[in-house]
């Protein structure tokens, strides 16, 4: 691997790493784009890398699921990263404020919904 390659790389992992620190990406999402940005390596191959079922790294990269920590630890451990404690940032990522929202004039999925009763057809 040249040099331009390696800091390339390199850049995207601490980018990855410090949108996760922010708070702008959840672990799934980073560890999804560590797989995507950095090796470019599709979810059965990754997952063949790792250890992991298909199904199981596509549950770690939707925050489904309880994997362990070991399992995790073998996937960062890849990209030459480990699992640890940070101080949580004093100024969490939130939305932009003043964004419109989308209203809707049908009621949310699942608000009183209407039920038809035993006798009904």
């Amino acid at each position: 691997m040249n040099e331009s390659n390696h800091e390339r790389r390199q850049a995207l992992i601490e980018d990855i790493m410090a949108q996760h620190a922010m708070g702008i990406e959840t672990l799934g999402t980073a560890i999804r784009r560590l797989r995507l940005e950095v090796t470019g390596l599709d979810q059965e191959t990754f997952a063949a890398m790792c250890n992991l079922s298909t199904r199981a790294l596509y549950q770690i990269e939707k925050d489904k699921g309880n994997p362990r920590l070991a399992t995790l630890e073998a996937i960062l451990r890849k990209f030459g990263l480990r699992l640890g404690l940070i101080q949580a940032s004093k100024m969490p990522h939130t939305p932009t404020l003043g964004q419109p929202k989308t209203v809707s004039s049908k009621p949310a999925r699942g608000a009183a919904p209407q039920r038809k009763s035993v006798g009904q057809a």
